[in-house]
This record gives C-alpha cells, sequence and structure tokens, in this order.
C-alpha cells in the first residue's frame, strides 16, 4: 500500500549540479531526499511559493493539455528505485478509468505542485524500507 507523502524542503544550490528535494511521510516520521534538476527544482519552488509565471512553463503545459483532453489528474506515486534512480507515475483518470504514465518523480512533484489542488503523492512501502534501510 502506498504510503501519503508531502514535499518538506527543497534545497536549491547554485554551485551544484544537483539539487534536492525532501519528501516526508503524512502523518508519520519517515523521510527521504530526491536528487533532482535545476529547471525542476526551481519550478517547484516557484509553486510552493505561489509565484505564477506571465507564460506556461512546461508543468502548466502538461496540466492545461490533459485538463483540455478531458482528463483529470489524480496522483503522483514513486513505485521504484533502481541503481539509485527513482521511477514514478504520473496518475490521470479518463472516462472513469485511472492510467498512469511514467515519469521522472521530479517532473511528476512539479505537476503535482502546479494543480489547483496539489495532487497528492505516493511513495510504494518497498522504495521507503529500500531508501531508508
Amino acid at each position: 500500500m502506498p504510503v501519503e507523502m508531502k514535499l518538506s524542503r527543497i534545497i536549491i544550490s547554485e554551485i551544484n549540479e544537483q539539487q534536492v528535494i525532501y519528501l516526508k511521510e503524512v502523518g508519520g516520521d519517515r523521510q527521504f531526499p530526491i536528487l533532482i534538476g535545476i529547471f525542476e527544482a526551481t519550478s517547484i519552488d516557484r509553486r510552493v511559493k505561489s509565484d505564477k509565471p506571465l507564460r506556461p512553463l512546461t508543468h502548466d503545459l502538461l496540466v492545461a493539455v490533459v485538463d483540455a483532453l478531458g482528463g483529470e489528474l489524480d496522483s503522483v506515486v514513486i513505485n521504484d528505485l533502481r541503481e539509485h534512480t527513482y521511477y514514478a507515475k504520473l496518475r490521470i483518470r479518463v472516462d472513469g478509468e485511472l492510467i498512469e504514465i511514467d515519469s521522472r518523480p521530479s517532473d511528476a512533484i512539479a505537476v503535482a505542485v502546479t494543480c489547483e489542488p496539489r495532487l497528492p503523492i505516493y511513495v510504494s512501502e518497498e522504495v521507503l524500507n529500500e531508501v531508508l534501510d
């Protein structure tokens, strides 16, 4: 059963190539970092700070396209960890059917914080067990 998590921290460094976001368990103490790129980190940071761009950015475009095609963004699930790389699914409801689209966690989380209201973020128990061991 996936565990609901929330974005708890964003660390943006001008001197490092990789940026860091932390996910923390909702109603619990477990948390872990994910390394992401600068574009995704700044996109997430802007949304968390309610800084809306004048023109749509990539994640805004994705949300608008799903909406225009009659889909409803449902949630994000980080479902795998292989060779230090996280894998995620962006879940979209279309005509009552839940479709899962392969995604980088950073992009899925950027979409999650772009949506109003924000999408829930889940992490599989297997991933949590592996990352916290």
